[in-house]
């Protein structure tokens, strides 16, 4: 493996900026400080840009198997890695569903085959698997994610027997997605009554309503209290979830919370304005809400009320998306341009960089207890990103390397542009090439740190 040395970089890691050099070899970071020397290392002249970790990205859908029409590991997670991502966790709502320990050791190995990206696999929980849950690896496996509003086939954890069971036994983190069914059933019928099948895209934030999210947050969260579960609350989409999440861990550090919330990339660069141009493109479950929601999600995370940014990256076909909103499928692809995005929102004063890289790496790190990773650290594995803050990022239709080959940024222009990925040493993306190397299976010993 290639020793690298990268020169005169401006370090974000750990609440601070400084210049540094890194010494990479053997995978693994060597070396940190100033005017370091290397006879034979490849030399990274980093003057001018900015060296973070990879980002962890906690939340995807990457459709495989069963929707490899739309996505797989091998083609998002090339994707993934051209945006700045070098270790993602992937949901469990596929066909078939990973509600098996069988079901999920396939995914680990063709994970193993064809990531590009480091990789953990969530279990799904249903209201009849509470065995396959007892089974879960907490060394190998992120944690149990229940879906406490979603009618994705037996994924809806819906019996008050089940949701017992599970956040009595789960032996990890449990990953929920908190929208309340018969509410949104309810708001359904509503629509259907004054628009019949033309609902208007607009009434998504309506349908799949701020109410459907409390409810369902609020359970979730009494539900974690009661069990003494470990409890992370994904996809945060209203202001009340944020003030819920705040009452909840007052006066308590982020390392001592059991309760856990984080905001996605569709909800902090979007709002329901947005739907008029963009319509069913930013459909997605929870819905994309008001200004005043996203304003109140990016405080959370100025104020670490929220600890982690996501994607939620979950593409389909566009001629899918193109359907009335009934029949379009929810879901937004979002993986390729993961940090140019957010690097907007430090360009526009919203968030600073140690603020992004806390909830994209750090955070991601010590809430699943991940092995060595999610910091730039001497004898940590060398994932890691360069960016260039005074460059630029064309989004074009023929850049997208999402499989499914769409984005709704296309046509948007980034005010930074990613330089070079890095994972486990190995460059894997260098000025809009791809050079995918061994990704490796993430490990979760380190829970307590």
């Amino acid at each position: 493996m290639e020793t690298i040395l990268i020169k005169d970089a401006t370090v974000v890691n750990e609440n601070r900026l400084q210049e540094a050099d890194v010494l990479i070899r053997s995978g693994r970071i060597e070396h940190i400080g100033q005017g370091i020397a290397c006879p034979g290392a490849r030399i990274v002249n980093a003057a001018g840009l900015h060296l973070l970790p990879g980002l962890i990205d906690d939340q995807v859908h990457f459709r495989d198997p069963g929707g490899e029409a739309k996505a797989d590991i091998e083609s998002e997670s090339r994707a993934a890695v051209a945006g700045g991502t070098t270790s993602f966790m992937d949901m469990p709502n596929t066909n078939p569903q990973t509600v098996t320990i069988e079901a999920w050791e396939k995914k680990m190995q063709r994970a193993a085959a064809v990531s590009a990206a480091n990789y953990g696999f969530f279990l799904g929980g249903t209201n009849d698997n509470s065995e396959e849950v007892r089974r879960l690896d907490p060394l190998r496996c992120p944690g149990l994610k229940i879906f406490m509003g979603s009618s994705t086939g037996n994924m809806l954890v819906d019996r008050e027997e089940a949701l017992d069971t599970l956040f009595s036994i789960a032996p990890a983190l449990i990953a929920v997605h908190c929208e309340d069914s018969r509410i949104i059933s309810a708001n359904e019928q509503k629509a259907r009554e004054q628009y019949g099948e033309d609902v208007p895209v607009a009434m998504h934030p309506l349908i799949r309503s701020r109410e459907a999210c409390f409810a369902s947050s609020r359970l979730a969260a009494d539900l974690a209290l009661r069990h003494g579960a470990s409890l992370h609350i994904l996809h945060v989409s209203t202001a009340e979830e944020v003030a819920l999440l705040k009452e909840i861990n007052r006066d308590l550090p982020p390392g001592q919370r059991r309760i856990t919330g984080e905001a996605c990339l569709p909800h902090l660069m979007f709002t329901d304005e947005d739907y008029t141009a963009l319509g069913t493109l930013i459909k997605c479950n929870p819905a994309v809400k008001t200004a005043a929601d996203r304003k109140a999600l990016l405080q959370g995370l100025r104020d670490h009320v929220l600890d982690i940014i996501a994607t939620d990256h979950a593409p389909h076909l566009l001629e899918e998306k193109r359907r009335t909103y009934f029949r379009a499928p929810s879901g937004i692809p979002m993986c390729q341009h993961t940090l140019c995005a957010l690097l907007e929102l430090f360009h526009e004063g919203e968030l600073s960089l140690e603020d992004i890289v806390n909830a994209t790496a750090h955070n991601v790190a010590r809430r699943y207890g991940i092995d060595e990773r999610g910091f730039i650290r001497e004898g940590y594995h060398a994932d890691l990103v360069l960016a260039d803050l005074r460059g630029t990022t064309r989004v074009t239709e023929d850049g997208v390397l999402h499989k499914c080959r769409w984005t709704p940024f296309t046509g948007r222009t980034f005010r930074s542009r990613i330089v070079m990925t890095l994972v486990n040493g190995h460059i894997a993306f260098e000025n809009g090439c791809l050079s995918p190397g061994k990704a490796m299976a993430l490990t979760f010993g380190n829970r307590s740190k």
